[in-house]
Parts: structure tokens; C-alpha cells; sequence
């Protein structure tokens, strides 16, 4: 039988969620979950489902197997909330809440209650990012050194005037963009531990920041550098280098990481792999061998539905958990503790 999921804020993701349900084989969109306006009743409409303005409402009265929140940040906290006090599974669009003390309860309580949270860290489903783990855990580079990073990207006014939350305290690029870097940064790196960052608002003059530099500590000796910028004309982002998502411009000749090791390098997501051959000198005057590692790009949101499937199944457990989101939560709230203080934040 098909799993019944209800979608709360038909945002730009939340539509894509939206999209990926109905042409999904193993669920069907329950019901959608909105502010009273005349474009969301007419989103509803257009889906054949019942449309409300209150969750709780929405849960009593519908037959729903879990819940996908995509609703803004300060939003989540309250939603997730329902949704747990109900026993109902929620996928939560990151970050799970707008602060870590929110995380915090929030974590507690789905403990507490044995209710099954995840939260939308996406690119987690990444063929990429499966492959380039698979690669760094072989030890095909040695042991890694350090991880170089970048998010620049353009956002258009629309984007803004679409979501004015995004222009104050809960929005930005720190929650909201760089908080998938840092899923990725662990991933592929471990736990990070200490925190330095430089940020400015000066081209969108916004009460949240647009630019952003970071250096990154990892616990196991690892070194991170990132540079995130919403206002900046470039391409060195995820989205326009990966492939995954056609709504982007693609520019596969660039990279949005490289992972460096002992005894070579991994650029992402191109998958371009540098290592020295075993019986040669690891050094500077040694040439590389190069091979481009072959991945199938698919769209991690698919993905991520299709876990969330799982666990509503019982079949999984979250892949990214409450308490995974929570230390996503916990780095992005420290860069901007960082950027604001001018010190290294350790966590």
C-alpha cells in the first residue's frame, strides 16, 4: 500500500517535493499544508488534495503516514513539534530548526517518544558524494589532509521578494546554504571541531550576511576552507558544477571541492582523481596518474524520498538522524557566533 505523505510549505522545494510524490510508485501526496493565501488553495487544488492551514488539523483529520516540512526556518520547531507529539515521521528540510537549543528539544523529544525523524540533508543520497566517500575511505589519496570548498552563486531579486524571510535573522546563506556544505564537510572529512569565519553584508546590505569566509578544524587533524557567497557571479557551487539539478546553468569544469591527501586528491564533483602510482615517490617533481571516476547522476531528492519511503517502512533507519542535523546545526551556528565575535568558536 502506498504511504501517504503530507507536504508542509509549497516554497520552491516544497514543490519539488510535491513533484517527486506524485510520480513516485510507493506514495501519494496526502495533503498540503499552507498560510491561507489563494495560491496555495489553488497549488491543492490543482493536486487533487485537501488543502489546510493548521497541521494538527491536517493529521486528525487525514490519514497520514509522515510528513515533509519545507515550510521557512523559524516554521520548523513548531511544525516538527506536531508531527512528533502525534507520532507521525517527519522529514524536516534543513537546517531542523532555526536554533541549536530548538535542535536540541526537538532531538529529545523524538527520542523520547520513539518517533522517527530525519532531516533533508539531500545531497547525503548524492551518487557523488557516495562515490567520493567510497574513494576517500579506500585510501586511495592516503590520509587526508585538508578539504577546500566553495559556494558562489548569484541569487536574483526574486528569490528574495518570494521569501522575505530570507533577508533576516533565521535566513541567509549560512542556514540556509552552507548548512548542506557542512553535512558534506563531515561526511567526507569526520566531526568538525573548531570554528573561524570573516563574514560581510555589504553588496545586499541585509540583516543577514551574503559573504562568508571559513576555516574549518576537524577533530581527526584535518584543515577546511570555505568560501560562501550569495551575491558573488560565479559558478563554483554545487549546484551549477554537479549536474544533479537541470533548474541550474552546468558547469562541469569546475569543482566545488577538493579533498587532498598523503598521496593524492579528489576534485568534486567532477570526480577527477590524482594519485601517485604505489611504486613511485609521493612528491612535488613525481607526476600524477589521473582517472576521472565514472558516477550515474541521479537526483538525491529522489533519493532522500525514496529512504524516507524506506523508513516509514521500517525497512531503514534515518540515514541523516535528528541528532545528524543537530551538528549541522550546531557547525552553521558557529560560523556565524565566529563571524559575528571575531574568534575561534570550538564546539
Amino acid at each position: 500500500m502506498k504511504k501517504r505523505i503530507a507536504v508542509v510549505g509549497p516554497g520552491l522545494i516544497g514543490r519539488e517535493h510535491v513533484k517527486l510524490i506524485q510520480a513516485s510508485q510507493r506514495c501519494e501526496l496526502a495533503a498540503i499544508v499552507a498560510p491561507d493565501k489563494a495560491i496555495h488553495k489553488n497549488y491543492a487544488k490543482e493536486n487533487n488534495v485537501s488543502f489546510y492551514t493548521d497541521l494538527k488539523q491536517c493529521l486528525t483529520l487525514e490519514k497520514v503516514d509522515g510528513v515533509i516540512i519545507a515550510s521557512p526556518n523559524r516554521h520548523h520547531f513548531e511544525q516538527a513539534n506536531v508531527c512528533i507529539d502525534m507520532g507521525v515521521a517527519v522529514l524536516i528540510e534543513k537546517p531542523m530548526t532555526a536554533t541549536v537549543g530548538e535542535g536540541v528539544e526537538l532531538a529529545d523529544k523524538a527520542r523520547a517518544l520513539h518517533v522517527k525523524v530525519l532531516v533533508g540533508h539531500h545531497r547525503t543520497y548524492s551518487p557523488i558524494m557516495v562515490k567520493a566517500r567510497e574513494i576517500i575511505q579506500s585510501g586511495k589519496i592516503g590520509k587526508v589532509v585538508s578539504i577546500m570548498g566553495s559556494a558562489q552563486f548569484y541569487k536574483p531579486k526574486k528569490y528574495f521578494e518570494m521569501g522575505a524571510w530570507r533577508m533576516v535573522k533565521g535566513g541567509g546563506p549560512i542556514l540556509i546554504n552552507l548548512i548542506h556544505e557542512v553535512g558534506n564537510f563531515r561526511s567526507l572529512c569526520g566531526d568538525i571541531g573548531a570554528v573561524q569565519a570573516m563574514a560581510s553584508s555589504e553588496v545586499r546590505q541585509f540583516e543577514v550576511e551574503d559573504t562568508v569566509a571559513i576555516n574549518f578544524g576537524f577533530k581527526n587533524g584535518v584543515v577546511g576552507t570555505f568560501l560562501l557567497s550569495d551575491t558573488a557571479a560565479s559558478c563554483r557551487s554545487w549546484e551549477q558544477t554537479s549536474g544533479e539539478n537541470p533548474s541550474y546553468a552546468s558547469y562541469p569544469q569546475d569543482e566545488a571541492y577538493l579533498v587532498s591527501g598523503t598521496l593524492g586528491s579528489l576534485s568534486i564533483p567532477s570526480m577527477l582523481l590524482r594519485y601517485y602510482s604505489p611504486n613511485t615517490e609521493a612528491s612535488w617533481w613525481t607526476p600524477f596518474e589521473e582517472m576521472v571516476i565514472p558516477v550515474e547522476r541521479t537526483n538525491p531528492l529522489a533519493g532522500q524520498l525514496s529512504h524516507f519511503i524506506d523508513v516509514l517502512e521500517g525497512t531503514a533507519n534515518a540515514q541523516v538522524s535528528a541528532q545528524d542535523g543537530l551538528q549541522n546545526l550546531l557547525v552553521t551556528e558557529a560560523v556565524s557566533e565566529a563571524a559575528r565575535d571575531g574568534k575561534t568558536i570550538y564546539l
